[in-house]
């Protein structure tokens, strides 16, 4: 195992160094959207390094103090070197474990800002109430992260809650928690306009997309087409006066977003663009995945709203993954404070060593 992970690693230390060459070049300066890439390449393929040379050297020492084991006859050199055993012994496992989480390759999308999209779906008035309850918990864990949210657009329930809303997510490694997310979330409970006290089962998807950045996608002025109107509020009633509400159609997909949450017309239609390159940039994401699928067993976080994945039984105050056949009775806890690193992280775990397995690591 040891021979196997050091010639990985003696492996990717010699592309280090040809990348390390390549980001001085200036002919690679000049290609923006490569030397980006590069420069991306160069900081992971760092941190690796750096573990290498740790492990390396962990090793070297461990293979030391065995020697002294062997031929020394020194009580006290040997009960050094025992200790010194000892003590590389515990280290080593986890070191191994770190390392190969890091030779996995990287979703390229997870150090992205996310696009949340949740709507309401099965279960009329009550999967409104139930999608605006996710809303409010996502942004308490959000705001648990340090992370920001920003609305983009939304349209209310009859009785509270939110048909659909879109909101951003900036910060650090946003997308690569949030993936987790997509899919069809299943509530059981009593409604608020239940009167006999039954249970109702309802459901809200959750669709989480990678912002698109500067290069990921172009956008031809003439493939989009933009209408601006009032914004209107409850009962139709104009919000303002000034014509700011941004509605924007990609005309070769047909995909129409709009926005009316901000005053400035402006800035509605920046928010507007940014969920259309999201879209245009999941649909480009699936079709380039869809070619690699062969290699790639996993495919969590590729937007696919199909599937069930967790339960919120409120009468019992459970919440169940069913990704992971995880269950915990502390729904309220994690609804009402956002406690949500504890479905969060035993999903990641999973992903990862499922990772490494198919890795072959």
């Amino acid at each position: 195992m040891e021979n196997k992970l050091l010639e990985k690693l003696d492996g990717l230390s010699s592309k280090f160094e040809e990348i390390s060459t390549l980001i001085t070049d200036p002919s690679v300066i000049a290609d923006t959207k490569r030397f980006i890439k590069l420069n991306k390449e160069y900081s992971d393929l760092e941190k690796i390094i750096a573990k290498r040379n740790e492990y390396s050297s962990m090793l070297h020492n461990l293979q030391e103090a065995n020697t002294i084991l062997a031929t020394e006859r020194d009580e006290e050199l040997r009960e050094l070197a025992r200790q010194e055993v000892d003590s590389i012994s515990k280290k080593l496992e986890p070191l191994e474990d770190e390392i190969k989480l890091l030779l996995v390759p990287a979703d390229p999308q997870d150090g992205k800002n996310a696009i949340v999209e949740i709507r309401g779906g099965t279960g009329g008035d009550e999967a409104a109430i139930f999608a605006g309850d996710l809303f409010k918990m996502y942004t308490k864990f959000c705001e648990s992260k340090g992370w920001k949210t920003e609305v983009t657009s939304f349209t209310e329930g009859t009785m509270g809650g939110y048909k659909e809303i879109i909101f951003t997510v900036s910060g650090t490694n946003v997308y690569g928690v949030l993936k987790y997310e997509s899919g069809v979330h299943r509530v059981q409970r009593v409604p608020a306009t239940e009167s006999q006290g039954r249970v109702h089962t309802s459901a809200a998807t959750v669709a989480v997309l990678p912002e698109a950045e500067e290069f990921d996608i172009e956008l031809k002025e003439s493939d989009i087409r933009t209408d601006i109107f009032c914004a209107s509020g409850h009962g139709g009633q104009s919000v303002n006066t000034t014509d700011s509400a941004v509605r924007i159609t990609h005309i070769p997909t047909g995909i129409v977003v709009t926005n009316q949450d901000g005053k400035s017309q402006h800035k509605n239609k920046e928010a507007a663009m940014k969920v259309l390159k999201a879209r245009l940039y999941e649909i480009q994401e699936e079709e380039r995945l869809a070619k690699e699928t062969s290699e790639r067993k996993s495919q969590v976080g590729t937007g696919d709203r199909s599937g069930r994945i967790r339960t919120y039984n409120f009468p019992q105050n459970r919440i169940s993954d069913h990704r992971i056949n995880l269950t915990l009775y502390r729904l309220d806890a994690i609804m009402a404070a956002g406690l949500f690193d504890e479905i969060i992280e035993p999903l990641i775990a999973h992903y990862q060593a499922e990772a490494i397995s198919d890795a072959d690591l």
